[in-house]
């Protein structure tokens, strides 16, 4: 799977490349990495698929390819970091359901 990082304002966008088609969604989500059981990161949650989901947040770039647990309000299980887009203000990052 190709996974990509994008700073700056036109990025090609990731999600047209979605298989599953995509709702605008909110609310929270709840996020451990694997690699960091113990700390918790709250993202806000922007659209869902079958497969996977969109959330921003201001934690900086997160590591492409790790997996963590989540939990929003639509769905929970582990999922894998596969895109990060960086803006100005905030960060746009894309995941994949794995369960």
């Amino acid at each position: 799977m190709e996974t990509f990082t994008h700073f700056g304002q036109t990025p090609a966008n990731p999600a047209e490349r979605r298989r599953d088609v995509r709702h605008a969604a909110s609310g929270k989500v709840q996020l451990k990495l694997d690699n960091a059981p113990k700390r918790e990161l709250e993202l806000d949650l922007m659209d869902v698929s079958l497969s996977g989901f969109r959330a921003c947040h201001r934690h900086g770039l997160l590591p492409l390819g790790a997996d963590a647990f989540f939990r929003h309000p639509e769905a929970s299980g582990k999922a894998r970091i596969v895109w990060n887009w960086m803006f100005p203000d905030h960060v746009e990052t894309g995941f994949v359901i794995v369960r």
